[in-house]
């Protein structure tokens, strides 16, 4: 379709759209914002699945317009599991592979992407220690984005984890480090950093665990992961939040964030520690409206901050559909919530990320089932987003005949290579990529919106163009 068509409706200023129920014959207009061609997997809407052919006078403009979009995926070669991911200051993607590394040690997958023009693309292991730590029950990567550190943090058997670290993308290991005393089941650990400062290092690293308390346990390192603090709680200390935190998040401002179930054991909270893990406080979530879900991975609520600190966050609701809100102050207040999937029907989603690039951009991944558990991967994006009403924008990535599972209920349970979570980041120049499985061919994926906005920079613009990947690369 080449236009837009828009209902005379009258749009309601809140953000979760009210609309009059006076019909109204549909015009189709020409407008200067909708000058292309709007793929069969794309969808241009606002909060509550209210597409824009729906709203009538809406006053598109600044950094609140609609953008070319289209999203694909990329295979690594390898399997994956529970992927992480991370980006090199030297624009090389990474992602952990379990059992794919020398000795079957976890692999971390370098693939060659980044300003990619033809698919001749490579994805290599570049984890190949003289002696490889054993393989992890849970493996995790993460790059810090300030100075480039690539981590990998293994998890051994629930008894402990242990650290190892590269300064020159891969090319040599530092390591392993012990990074936990063994006095606690160790599991469904996350690590992170932020721009504070350290003793020895040019940044603060902290990661928490599911330990035997009522909260996370957290430990914070001062010297890049050498040595580590003890392990304290991840929580106000009387905290009856249970111990599977979603993934942790450094900022720019030094402050860690983590979501999960709220202290009282309701709704979804925020928290927030200000001083490396010596103390923290909760921030609940407006999930008044949107309620919790009760599958597998309902625990957790995502967060991620962006290039000037304001945090967004993602949880699935009672309805088992994403739902999101920001703050600017650090957590102290926030937006209402707003749920974000596209007006096309899916019977629900599941294993949420979230990212945000440059202040007010943000892009949030999930699985949806689109009937008949067919199971697709969703990116949903806006350049906005601290406009009252924001539009979104919605690209799927695979294609319509290819879906990532055929499981029943795929989303809301283990499934497949996806495990407990997924992973997603931001690239120097505003490029999303999203760490998942495409399950049906067993293999991990970068997925991406290869034609679509930069989220870096005050000025939003379109990137340059990537050639579509999808099946063809499996």
């Amino acid at each position: 379709m080449k236009a837009i068509f828009l209902c005379l409706i009258m749009v309601l200023s809140s953000l979760v759209g009210c609309f009059g129920n006076e019909e109204l014959p549909e015009e189709e207009i020409e407008s200067e914002y909708w000058n292309f061609e709007i793929g069969e997997r794309t969808w241009y809407h606002f909060a509550n699945a209210t597409a824009v052919e729906d709203v009538d006078d809406f006053e598109y403009g600044g950094r609140n317009i609609p953008f070319e979009a289209e999203a694909t995926y990329y295979g690594i070669g390898m399997t994956t599991f529970e992927p992480t991911m991370g980006i090199t200051q030297t624009d090389t993607l990474v992602m952990a592979s379990y059992g794919n590394g020398p000795a079957g040690s976890t692999a971390i997958v370098s693939c060659g992407l980044i300003g990619m023009t033809d698919l001749t693309y490579t994805c290599e292991n570049i984890y190949d220690p003289i002696a490889p730590v054993p393989n992890s029950n849970d493996p995790y990567v993460y790059v810090d984005p300030w100075t480039g550190r690539i981590m990998k943090f293994d998890m051994h058997a629930l008894l402990g984890m242990t650290v190892e670290w590269s300064d020159n993308d891969g090319g040599s290991w530092i390591g392993p480090t012990v990074a936990t005393a063994v006095y606690s089941v160790q599991d469904h650990q996350t690590i992170a950093s932020s721009k504070r400062p350290a003793i020895a290092h040019p940044t603060t690293w902290m990661y928490c665990i599911n330990g035997n308390a009522p909260h996370p346990l957290c430990a914070a390192s001062e010297d890049g992961g050498s040595t580590w603090g003890p392990e304290t709680s991840g929580a106000p200390v009387d905290c009856q939040s249970g111990g599977l935190t979603a993934h942790l998040v450094g900022s720019i401002d030094g402050n860690f964030y983590r979501g999960n179930i709220g202290c009282d054991g309701s709704g979804y909270s925020v928290y927030r520690t200000t001083n490396a893990g010596i103390t923290w406080t909760e921030h609940k979530l407006p999930t008044q409206t949107s309620g919790t879900a009760s599958t597998w991975n309902a625990e957790e609520a995502q967060v991620e901050v962006d290039s000037e600190g304001n945090v967004h966050a993602l949880w699935m609701g009672s309805d088992n559909m994403p739902y999101w809100a920001y703050t600017t102050d650090q957590g102290n207040t926030w937006s209402n919530a707003v749920m974000i999937a596209p007006p096309i029907g899916l019977e629900g989603t599941g294993f949420p990320v979230v990212v945000a690039g440059d202040a007010g951009t943000v892009a949030f991944g999930y699985v949806g089932d689109s009937g008949d558990d067919n199971w697709n991967g969703y990116l949903t994006y806006a350049t906005d987003a601290f406009n009252e009403t924001p539009l979104l924008t919605t690209v799927q990535i695979n294609g319509l005949e290819d879906p990532l599972d055929l499981t029943v209920d795929c989303g809301y349970n283990r499934c497949g290579g996806w495990g407990d979570f997924l992973d997603i980041r931001v690239d120097a120049y505003g490029r999303v990529w999203w760490a998942l499985s495409h399950n049906i061919a067993d293999q991990g994926i970068f997925a991406t919106i290869n034609v679509g906005p930069s989220l870096r920079n005050e000025t939003i613009e379109m990137m340059p163009a990537m050639v579509a990947g999808g099946q063809q690369t499996l």
